[in-house]
């Protein structure tokens, strides 16, 4: 209907304003042409008006082409437009497929998994039921954290398996959780699990070790090929926020035989001392773990210059294509052929020996001089206060300088007595081990 009536007003139009129909050169400006000539136009024919007929027949089919051609271009152009608009839309991911997001929400408690790949092992029972019974009154003050299964419609732990063991125990049907969405095991949901574990006053030295292992050797699959690249130690370090030293330390540990690394779960091993011991060859390490237990060291200091100085001695003995073996029989060996006075000296030159000789009698020479050094320091340990005021004011230096002689002597008598445990420890070493020679038992074989 538009189109019809554009046409007919702009036949009108044309009709009014033609120039055929109002010669201008016959009137003047503004007033109307003369009767005659009206009447003589009326008289005309109809085929000497041409030039009226075209004008209009052209606007009227333009229009009417355009009014056929337009049902028939623009619903179609419409539904292109319309399928190409929403053609991205079947591409977008849906809640219920790999799309990440997070939830606050209450799920049974029999519907949540343990994650077999969790760095903690071991839950302390006594500690568990203190929770429990806090649970059950009080309820659950953290929510723990899971990530959905979509095959099993079940949820795994991701942090939190503490407080899931209690509910457990507190017998709660339902607990509050951080549900992760599009979430799958890998190597960024174990690193979050290790940050909220690592450093827990329960979490032992080694779950640590093979937690950091674990994140630095990456993600493998049943076949044993990674499928995830591992951390670098800093990169672990700032995960858990530790040190770069102490991932690596930790990770040291698990050189400890499984004899060791049960006295260190069992704290019957102190870390520290653990650390020197993993050092050692495998052997050695439960002969020394056997010494330890029957506390033949008078303390951890002692033990660990002990195990250094073994250390020391397997790889001197190494680079002379040898090892060395802690044996009780050894020690006692050289007890009875009256060699205790010179452990360690019988793969020694005889030349070698006399000059050991000879330097250990001027060395104690000197040492007996200490009980002098001794005598005068008790003597100023045990003057009255005052009187050594009275006694020692004025003097060169005054009190303040005998008192940093004395400090200096202090501070080397620390030295010293670092240094002899040290050479008490290799001497024990070199008295209760064997130098074992590959070459000469397959010789003799």
């Amino acid at each position: 209907m538009s189109a019809v009536t554009t046409t007919t007003d702009l036949d009108r139009t044309e009709d009014t304003v033609s120039p055929t129909d109002t010669p201008a050169g016959n009137a003047p400006d503004g007033l109307g042409a003369p009767k005659d000539d009206v009447q003589q136009a009326e008289k005309m024919p109809a085929r000497r008006r041409p030039r009226r007929a075209p004008a209009r027949s052209t606007a009227s089919e333009t229009v009417k082409t355009a009014t056929k051609k337009a049902p028939a271009t623009k619903p179609n152009a419409t539904k292109a437009a319309a399928g190409r608009a929403s053609a991205p839309k079947p591409a977008a991911p849906t809640q219920a497929g790999g799309e990440k997001r997070t939830q606050l929400r209450t799920i049974p408690t029999s519907k949540i998994d343990r994650d077999p790949g969790q760095p903690r092992e071991h839950f302390d029972e006594a500690s568990l039921q203190e929770l429990a019974k806090s649970m059950k009154k009080l309820g659950q003050l953290q929510p723990i954290t899971v990530r959905v299964i979509p095959e099993t419609k079940r949820f795994t732990l991701v942090m939190g398996e503490r407080r899931w063991r209690a509910a457990q125990i507190a017998e709660l049907t339902q607990m509050q959780a951080v549900v992760l969405h599009g979430v799958d095991k890998g190597r960024e949901t174990f690193a979050k699990a290790v940050a909220e574990n690592v450093g827990r006053e329960n979490m032992t030295a080694i779950e640590e070790a093979k937690s950091f292992k674990r994140l630095v050797d990456g993600e493998v699959d049943e076949q044993g090929k990674q499928t995830e690249p591992g951390y670098t130690v800093d990169e672990v370090s700032e995960l858990v926020g530790k040190s770069a030293a102490y991932v690596q330390w930790r990770i040291d540990l698990l050189r400890l035989c499984p004899e060791a690394q049960e006295a260190l779960v069992k704290n019957q091993l102190p870390v520290g001392l653990a650390w020197y011991v993993g050092k050692l060859a495998g052997d050695n390490q439960v002969r020394f773990l056997a010494k330890w237990v029957r506390g033949d060291f008078k303390s951890a200091r002692d033990a660990e210059s002990f195990a250094q100085a073994l250390h020391a001695e397997e790889k001197r003995q190494e680079q002379q294509g040898a090892f060395f073996v802690l044996s009780d029989e050894a020690a006692a060996t050289r007890k009875d052929n009256g060699q205790d006075a010179l452990p360690g000296t019988l793969d020694l030159p005889e030349e070698e020996r006399e000059r050991i000789t000879a330097d250990r009698s001027k060395l104690l020479g000197k040492i007996d001089k200490l009980g002098t050094a001794g005598e005068i320091l008790s003597l100023l340990a045990t003057t009255d206060a005052d009187e050594l005021a009275l006694l020692l004011a004025g003097t060169p230096g005054g009190i303040g300088g005998h008192r940093l002689r004395v400090k200096h002597l202090q501070d080397i008598a620390t030295k010293a007595m670092a240094n002899l445990r040290t050479a008490e420890m290799a001497a024990e070493v070199r008295a209760s081990g064997l130098k074992v020679n590959p070459d000469a038992e397959t010789a003799a074989a």
